[in-house]
């Protein structure tokens, strides 16, 4: 797929993001009218958060994919983290807030009103949340956008919280122990705290420029190794990751004598092989003399 309509795609499942959250927002709330139930209306609430997010995300987008310009030869791609980290940071407070809720319930436990209609309608927006977060995550990881991705997790988190919600719901009206409703609550919202705290943290070391894990560099090695052909060496091999574009960076030793119109043959294969092996890789590669061998780098076969 081109990047042209990867992007145009992302952009269109995040506008439907959006109308997703809202409708199962409203479902969320109908069924907490329904029911009176702290854990659905906390559930609720986190809802909001996911329209909040989804509008972020849309935002992140819509600049990420505005090509290179003067001011950002690179491009826009790193926006989209600061919507990822928005909305781990989003999560957080609707974590929070869930535990808040649940807190008060504990001490007075109540009976839920229409718990039948209630719950129905609670399983119908936790379904359609999950279709729509595995296929928002493989569009994030098809495109590599880290925008997608996050919105999609924070949608499965919010599905594993409505699940949390729905059983602790069932379980409390079926043995009228009521005060399991708080309880499935604060299970859940400590799960998705640590789901917000990892989400954050994955995003923070994007704007970071971490580098790639180490099973792809180890690809990118052998990769080079395998394409090194009429070079001596290669050295000092960094990387980092900017949404959905990695960059790789290396000097790549030549014989002293090997023509310019030589050396940048082997430079292209590279870049070529590079690309190949990691969709939407970029690679700079410094071209050196054999002066500046190391004896620890691999030679050429």
């Amino acid at each position: 797929m081109k990047n042209n309509d990867a992007g145009g795609l992302s952009m269109r499942m995040a506008y439907w993001s959006i109308a997703v959250g809202v409708v199962v927002f409203l479902l969320k709330w109908l069924a907490w009218l329904l029911t009176g139930s702290v854990g659905i209306y906390s559930d609720a609430l986190e809802s909001i958060v996911n329209i909040a997010a989804a509008l972020a995300a849309l935002s992140a987008l819509a600049v990420s994919h505005r090509p290179a310009d003067k001011n950002h030869p690179f491009g826009h791609t790193k926006a989209e983290y600061f919507s990822a980290v928005a909305e781990g940071a989003l999560i957080l407070v609707a974590a929070f807030e869930m535990i808040r809720a649940a807190w008060g319930r504990f001490a007075r436990p109540l009976p839920f009103e229409q718990p039948a209609k209630g719950l129905a309608l609670l399983a119908l927006a936790a379904g359609l949340m999950a279709v729509w977060a595995l296929l928002l995550l493989a569009q994030g990881r098809r495109t590599r956008s880290p925008a997608l991705v996050a919105d999609a997790w924070h949608l499965l988190s919010d599905v594993v919280a409505t699940s949390g919600v729905l059983l602790g719901a069932g379980l409390a009206w079926l043995l009228k122990w009521w005060w399991l409703d708080p309880l499935i609550a604060t299970a859940v919202a400590l799960n998705i705290l640590w789901l917000g705290l990892r989400l954050v943290r994955d995003s923070v070391g994007g704007l970071m420029d971490e580098a790639l894990p180490e099973e792809k560099l180890s690809l990118v090695r052998r990769v080079i190794e395998q394409n090194l052909s009429g070079a001596i060496e290669y050295h000092d091999l960094r990387s980092r990751i900017a949404g959905p574009r990695t960059f790789v960076e290396f000097h790549l030793v030549v014989p002293s004598r090997m023509s310019v119109e030589q050396a940048h043959a082997i430079t292209d294969r590279l870049e070529r092989a590079i690309a190949e092996s990691l969709p939407g890789a970029i690679a700079v590669i410094h071209v050196e003399p054999e002066s500046e061998a190391k004896k620890h780098s691999l030679p050429t076969e």
